[in-house]
């Protein structure tokens, strides 16, 4: 099994930290759904900007089961140490440092994984961190800035002198976004060069994929990003798969309803019913896209303004699709 500080995961299947979708309602039913660990959305380090609603929902771990883990962004050293203090007395168990995060508004403000160009100040920056804090602090990053400049061996070598008691790496470059594909090899490297646990993230999307890239990386655990958008589950798929390798069954789809029944009224409690409804529209979109008549369905979904109705129109659809009818 995996330990960060003195947390024991219950498997190696870990929810990657997403703006905009792991919010509480999400991280909750990923863990019911299997996963090991889930990591908050990113929380800028700017304390000042904490008063908005999008901070105030972000920091909020109510009610959540350990370890919590919140990731935090930014790039002065004593702004992020003081972020950290701040979540640790706000309910954080584990601190993550988000250097891997490739979005312009991100790295335009020096944070995110434009810090890996800049490896002194990464040290600066997870040694703060790490002596402002008695929880542990993890560290997520990309494989380097771009192609030509790899360096996430460096950076690993220097999370593992810092302290940092757990690395998580995006196969990819700053410069690649999510576009092509993930490399692995790089990751492997890394395996090589550190000793504390690792994850794997980047393209894994099914059981199969994450026993390989476990295999080929020697990683100690796989990070599921967009593969969760929709299909929660995977958590679940994976775990089983490594632990016994064998596929588990497809969800029916009446269990597929009363789950995102269940997950869009998490949804309508934690944000209140108008800001509910309009996130409630992108998780039904992705959890519904694969099936017949998503698309029509999706665009009438997305211009109810009632939260009963958008529970009918749920019920709906799935009523049609289990009589055998298109859901039209």
């Amino acid at each position: 099994m995996i330990n960060i500080g003195p947390h024991q995961l219950s498997s190696r299947v870990i929810l990657a930290p997403m703006a905009g979708v792991t919010d509480r309602p999400f991280r909750r039913m990923c863990r019911e759904l299997g996963a090991g660990l889930v990591v908050s959305e990113m929380v800028t380090s700017d304390t000042r900007l904490w008063n908005s609603r999008k901070s105030r929902q972000r920091l909020d771990h109510t009610g959540e089961p350990g370890p919590r883990s919140v990731q935090i962004a930014g790039g002065d050293p004593q702004m992020m140490a003081e972020a950290a203090r701040m979540n640790r007395d706000n309910g954080a168990q584990i601190i993550d440092i988000n250097m891997g995060c490739p979005a312009k508004k991100v790295c335009n403000k020096a944070a995110g994984s434009a810090l890996l160009r800049d490896e002194p100040l990464v040290a600066a920056i997870l040694e703060a961190v790490v002596a402002a804090v008695d929880i542990p602090v993890t560290l997520k990053i990309r494989t380097g800035w771009d192609p030509a400049n790899r360096n996430g061996v460096r950076i690993a070598r220097i999370a593992e002198q810092s302290g940092i008691q757990a690395l998580a790496v995006h196969g990819r470059t700053r410069s690649e976004l999510y576009t092509g594909e993930a490399e692995y090899d790089t990751i492997a490297q890394i395996r090589q060069a550190i000793s504390i646990p690792l994850f794997a993230n980047g393209d894994i999307d099914s059981p199969e994929k994450a026993r390989q890239v476990l295999d080929y990386t020697g990683a100690d655990a796989v990070m599921i990003g967009r593969a969760a958008q929709g299909r929660p589950w995977i958590f679940r798929e994976i775990d089983h798969y490594l632990r016994h390798g064998e596929r588990l069954p497809e969800p029916g789809l009446s269990w597929q309803r009363d789950l995102l029944l269940q997950h869009h009224q998490a949804l309508l409690e934690f944000y209140g019913a108008e800001q509910g409804m309009r996130i409630a529209r992108k998780h039904v979109g992705w959890q519904l896209r694969s099936m017949p008549g998503a698309e029509e369905f999706r665009r009438r979904f997305n211009r109810i303004e009632c939260a009963a109705e958008q529970r009918q129109a749920i019920q709906t659809f799935f009523d049609r699709l289990l009589q055998g009818g298109l859901a039209a």
